[in-house]
């Protein structure tokens, strides 16, 4: 197949888990099919980020594109200008006619045989019409997102506003599923959702995969290219992710506030090493305040902070999707102690390869307890380890893909 893959980013650095399960799927996917990858170019990319992309398609498109930094002034503005418009923020942002242009002038030409939009967000710069067949990456379903978003947020203005971009979201990406040939979403809890919230028949799960081969327990010394093996710190707790993205802000901040002070009665000296790019300035006055948090910002490899854990936490509250974070650490063979919507869509089971706990009782006993008990510990993650080796590799994710693409081709020659 000669594919076009649409995205609203170059993926290097590799620095949040959207990414993470693009570039593998492309590399997958490039072995056998013809990949063109069009995306925006913002001024911050690196020419190391442009050069990468040979890692991921054969041909690389980009069009230029940049937004106002976060919480600046042009930020606030963008977001009052959105109050009047009926697309959500996060699509708007990224609108670039371009872009759309460029795709329908090779679509006119018959350049693609399917059409893969990967996430919402690239969506408004992908015509409504083309020659070739579509498929929808959805990796949340946004509108659950959203929805969770405004109903966990205590401040009334910012309530308002998350209702608003919830209720905006909902009609945008209910029609925006009607309008591909398929829908493929990360987890077959994701593709019911999209089946039942939208009403449409065409939504297939992919399942999450992890490299195995690169999250895997660290040794002395090091060998081809890996980090060298780092002393575990018993009371060392972390957390990967992006910190900028408002589910993950979310966690640390519920977490530090509900949970924490619980475990800090129990393990005084327990540390919690929040490991990712851009924190946010709730954040930073939260370690500036809180001895006990650290935040890392970007790290080239995440993998010593894990290896340095005893136990990895997902406090996520109000995310979508499924998070990849969780099999990185079950396979570099940590215990993960992770909320309910933290661990949605994965297939791990609750007290053998992972632990679930929702109040910040439940979760602060779980997180003392497989500190304390090394057996307890240890059970856990051999389990983890042996779940993602044996079921969890990204060629079962690719090949579910590669299903899905061809079912939108076939209802595409059909009519």
């Amino acid at each position: 197949m000669k594919v076009l893959w649409v995205k609203s980013e170059l993926l290097h650095p590799v620095d949040k888990g959207g990414k993470i399960r693009t570039l593998e799927m492309l590399r997958h996917l490039m072995r056998n099919h013809e990949v063109t990858y069009v995306c925006l170019a913002s001024p911050t990319d690196t020419q190391e980020a442009f050069e990468s992309a040979r890692d991921y398609c054969h041909r690389l498109v980009t069009v230029p594109w940049s937004e106002p930094p976060r919480f600046s002034k042009g930020f606030y503005l963008e977001l009052a200008k959105n109050v009047v418009s009926p697309l959500p923020y996060v699509i708007e942002k990224y609108r670039q006619p371009q872009m759309l242009q460029w795709i329908a002038r090779e679509d006119a030409r018959g350049a693609f045989d399917v059409v893969v939009c990967d996430f919402l967000s690239p969506s408004a710069n992908v015509p409504k019409k083309l020659r070739a067949a579509t498929v929808l990456f959805e990796h949340n379903v946004e509108t659950i997102l959203w929805e969770r978003t405004y109903k966990n947020e205590q401040n009334p203005a910012k309530k308002a506003y998350f209702y608003a971009q919830y209720q905006k979201m909902r009609a945008y990406e209910n029609a925006l599923c009607h309008r591909y040939q398929t829908v493929a979403a990360v987890s077959t809890n994701d593709a019911e959702a999209i089946r039942d919230l939208f009403q449409i028949r065409d939504a297939y799960p992919v399942p999450t995969g992890v490299d195995f081969d690169f999250f895997a327990p660290l040794v002395e010394g090091g060998t081809d290219g890996r980090p060298a093996k780092v002393p575990r710190e018993k009371a060392d707790l972390v957390f990967t992710g992006s910190m900028d993205w408002m589910p993950n802000e979310d966690a640390i901040l519920w977490f530090a506030d509900a949970v924490l002070p619980r475990i800090a009665a129990s393990v005084p000296d327990v540390k919690v090493t929040v490991v990712g790019r851009n924190p946010t300035p709730k954040l930073k006055e939260l370690a500036a305040r809180e001895p006990r948090i650290v935040l890392t910002g970007r790290v080239d490899d995440v993998r010593p902070y894990i290896e340095r854990s005893s136990v990895y936490i997902v406090p996520i509250r109000v995310g979508g999707g499924t998070r990849i974070k969780i099999y990185e650490a079950m396979g570099m063979a940590r215990a993960v102690v992770s909320t309910t919507i933290g661990a949605e869509g994965l297939p791990v089971a609750n007290g053998q390869e992972i632990v679930i706990a929702d109040e910040p009782n439940h979760f602060a006993d779980e997180v003392v307890r497989l500190v304390r008990d090394e057996g307890a510990r240890s059970n856990i993650e051999q389990a983890a380890r042996k779940a993602v080796v044996e079921r969890f590799g990204w060629n079962r994710a690719t090949d579910a893909l590669v299903e899905i693409m061809q079912r939108a081709l076939d209802k595409h020659r059909l009519g």
